[in-house]
């Protein structure tokens, strides 16, 4: 036989890269003390960047717990959906009572990556959906906030039946929570929910790819944009296991007004997609979109980077008006610009403008007051083509 060399490819799993913190996203869950992996029990909050991270750690796809093998497959979908994700995971045990669901340990798995999470998921598939959980939910976003770790939270709570399910859940000031309330019809989710006792049933939830595809998208583009976001999910279905293609086309619409999450097939083309990027805020407000949530606090997190070291810092008077000197104001107009000038070249923000009132006694106040405006980068919900006979064109 002559020589021969043959080399074998093999899928070393080697993390991919993105730049920026953008992609940097959490997931937390509560299992049964006795199901939690060994790996979790003392360490409750890991980073896991791939699946064979992930296996190493417990979470395995032939666990004996349930709900162990169903965050082995939203795992599994983050990682799919998005390669390069940077994903700090939570598992925690279920409180005693259900009343005793507080969400602190958001503020764990958050503190623990630094403030650099971006976007959580909370799965609760055995937890009914509750209004009350996303008030608390939103305060746990507005306390992080607060303390300059901004976030976007997606909620999978159990979908008992998609019929009864609450169509008043969303109100005033929801702006950091999205409610997801869909899940496979086909594949890995199905089997997995069919797998689920009747007595105890619970919802897999398509949680797993939905913080994918939010984890892979810009902070200005909306998770429902058709050429850029198919779920890769082949037959959309509700958490209660109805399949999306059986649903009387008005409560869709119900659901879709009532602010929900979910997978939707659409004319023309094959697979699945997303409904939209609602938040739980009012349909009217600035931040009804998951995007215009994640624009702003980039845009927040990029001044607050540049102004904080002009804290305690001096700026100079006209000695005749007892105005700000034109210099120090346009320094400062120009620290204050800084990020909003990146996001712009990024496609982030169609424009900007930070103004600086002349006239601020900063001498008396020792306070300085900064105005932005910033003008977004608009998504196309809706398009409307008028298209008729015409003798010549």
């Amino acid at each position: 036989m002559s020589t021969k060399l043959t080399i074998n490819r093999t899928n070393g799993n080697v993390p991919k890269t993105l730049p920026g913190e953008d992609h940097i996203s959490g997931f937390v869950a509560y299992l049964p003390e006795a199901e939690l992996p060994e790996n979790f029990k003392t360490e409750h909050v890991q980073a896991l960047s791939t699946i064979d991270a992930a296996e190493a750690a417990g979470i395995t796809a032939d666990s004996t717990s349930w709900a162990v093998k169903v965050l082995h497959y939203h795992l599994s979908e983050i990682y799919r959906v998005n390669p390069a994700v940077s994903l700090y995971v939570g598992l925690f045990a279920k409180p005693t009572i259900s009343d005793n669901y507080t969400f602190a340990e958001l503020k764990t798995v958050q503190n623990f990556a630094g403030g650099r999470i971006r976007q959580i998921a909370v799965w609760c598939g055995d937890r009914n959906m509750s209004a009350d959980d996303i008030v608390t939910l939103q305060g746990i976003g507005d306390a992080l906030a607060a303390e300059a770790a901004e976030l976007s939270i997606l909620y999978a709570p159990k979908v008992t039946s998609i019929k009864q399910i609450t169509k008043e859940a969303a109100g005033t000031g929801k702006s950091r929570v999205s409610v997801v309330i869909c899940q496979a019809g086909s594949g890995t989710g199905a089997t997995l929910y069919k797998d689920k006792a009747n007595s105890a049933k619970s919802s897999v939830s398509g949680l797993g790819t939905v913080l994918g595809l939010l984890s892979r998208a810009k902070v200005h583009q909306c998770i429902a944009w058709v050429r850029e976001f198919p779920t890769g999910i082949t037959l959309p279905a509700f958490g209660d296991g109805t399949l999306y293609r059986d649903m009387d086309k008005a409560l869709i619409e119900q659901l879709d007004t009532a602010r929900y999450l979910f997978f939707v097939t659409q004319p023309g083309q094959t697979g699945s997609y997303m409904n939209d990027s609602h938040t739980m805020d009012e349909a009217t407000s600035d931040y009804a979109a998951i995007e215009s949530v994640r624009t702003m606090d980039k845009a927040v997190r990029g001044i607050r980077k540049y102004i904080v070291p002009e804290l305690g810092g001096n700026v100079y008077v006209d000695a005749e008006s007892g105005r700000l000197a034109s210099y120090s104001v346009e320094n400062l107009i120009t620290v204050a610009n800084l990020a909003l000038e990146e996001m712009e070249r990024a496609g982030e923000l169609s424009g900007y403008k930070a103004d600086i009132d002349p006239d601020q006694d900063v001498a008396s106040t020792g306070t300085l007051d900064i105005v932005i405006k910033n003008v977004a980068s608009p998504v196309i919900r809706h398009i409307n083509i008028k298209i008729g006979f015409a003798k010549s064109v």
